[in-house]
């Protein structure tokens, strides 16, 4: 039911997401095209957020679905409304082909540290004040997912907050529509004609796949640190917090490999170098090479797992630069500057991950036939191994997949050069 709920959303994200990127294109308004809708989104966006994680007590189950599919719904939606409109600023703010990567490297920098600050939260505080005798660990405590959304809540719509009025004094300089006619017709129509061409295909299924792979490695990671490697929610809270030094490194890192190597060369080394790395922790601990509960698996862990995020966080900042050079091929090609079309394709794939990773974490755990409701030391150690066979080959075929479908992408730094100087009147 959980499952049908998602879905449902993402066919709804499906509908939702470009045609607020269309609106949020073409907008006329005293503070410009992308402002006033992330304005209107704080409030909705940390109402829903909140209602999400504070289900009603003694619903039945039917009662509990259609909770969730609204919720899912009106978070999903709002979220859309802030998300979109705000990705498009980028390639606004600046065009020129490196100082986006440092544009986005920012943007990468403060979602994953502002992300990774919660779940540090939880494991230091939070799942340590709601452990009790009947459940010794706190990450297994429903209520402390009460003081979560609570406190995400409130950090989302500061955020919403503080992005849109950061960004406020720029609104006198960024692009204004032309006053047009617009029919439901000629919205599907241009953006049919935006999204149609090889390289955001290439873009559009590279995100997927890379997300997706990332989603399904998000909705395990309880199980493979409190089950597979038996770590204590203080070791895994210590790993967590490293991940602000290795999400800084990546988001340094992606500038100096869009001067090295280009955009698409860039992600192809981050592909390859994590498909290489990612699973030399886990093979040596199914090979027997590490034991759980030890502090050499400890080291292990902590050593792959800060490799990987430096890896994704670069990888993830490259690929939203390269949306944005696609935003002056698409004007050469239609006439019609349509970041918030293209950003909102990438928002869909953000939202998609979560659906489609979770059903594919569900699938992994399915194969294994992990047990339920035991504690991480009553699961049998053939279920664990188990386990890993099915989420080291899961996840290497996803980032495998993912090198492959960016290799169509087409746009380059000679190439975005020459769209610039198109558009700027030669010949």
């Amino acid at each position: 039911m959980v499952g049908l709920a998602l879905t449902i959303a993402l066919v709804a994200d499906a509908i939702i997401d470009p045609i607020v990127g269309y609106w949020s294109d073409n907008l006329r308004s005293k503070w410009g095209r992308r402002h006033p809708f992330m304005y209107a989104s704080a409030i909705p966006v940390a109402v829903s957020f909140f209602l999400l994680w504070t289900p009603p007590k003694g619903w039945s189950t039917d009662a509990l679905f259609w909770y969730l599919l609204v919720m899912v719904l009106a978070a999903r939606t709002t979220l859309a409304f802030f998300e979109t409109p705000n990705a498009a600023l980028a390639p606004e703010l600046t065009r020129d082909y490196d100082e986006r990567s440092k544009l986005q490297g920012w943007r990468g920098f403060f979602g994953w540290t502002g992300g990774n600050a919660m779940t540090v939260l939880m494991y230091f505080f939070v799942f340590r004040a709601f452990t009790t005798a009947e459940i010794p660990n706190g990450q297994f405590n429903p209520a402390a997912y009460v003081v979560y959304g609570s406190v995400a809540a409130s950090v989302m719509f500061i955020a919403i907050v503080v992005s849109s009025l950061g960004t406020h004094g720029h609104i006198s300089r960024l692009v204004a529509p032309p006053v047009r006619k617009i029919s439901l017709r000629t919205v599907f129509t241009e953006m049919f004609e935006t999204l149609a061409n090889k390289s955001m295909g290439a873009i559009f299924l590279t995100a997927i796949i890379a997300n997706t792979a990332l989603g399904l490695g998000q909705s395990l990671s309880v199980y493979m640190s409190a089950f597979f490697w038996r770590l204590l929610p203080e070791q895994i809270a210590l790993i967590t917090l490293v991940i602000f030094v290795s999400a800084t490194l990546g988001a340094l890192l992606a500038p100096v490999m869009t001067r090295r190597f280009g955009k698409k060369r860039g992600v192809i080394i981050m592909g390859v170098l994590g498909l290489v790395t990612f699973p030399v922790a886990t093979m040596l601990r199914l090979m027997g090479v590490l034991t759980p509960s030890t502090d050499a698996a400890f080291w292990a862990v902590m050593v792959q797992g800060q490799v990987d995020v430096i890896l994704l966080v670069c990888q993830q900042i490259l690929l939203m630069s390269m949306v944005s050079d696609l935003v002056e091929q698409g004007e050469v090609k239609t006439g019609r500057r349509s970041e918030g079309v293209f950003f909102a394709a990438n928002t869909f794939i953000m939202k998609v991950t979560t659906g489609v990773g979770l059903m594919a974490a569900t699938l992994v755990l399915s194969l294994a036939h992990f047990p339920t409701g035991v504690a991480p030391d009553q699961v049998p150690d053939s279920a664990l191994i188990t386990l890993g066979w099915w989420f080291v080959p899961a996840t290497c075929l996803l980032r495998f997949l993912m090198i492959l479908s960016i290799l169509p992408y087409a746009v380059t730094r000679e190439s975005h050069a020459e769209n610039l100087r198109r558009l700027d009147g030669g010949a």
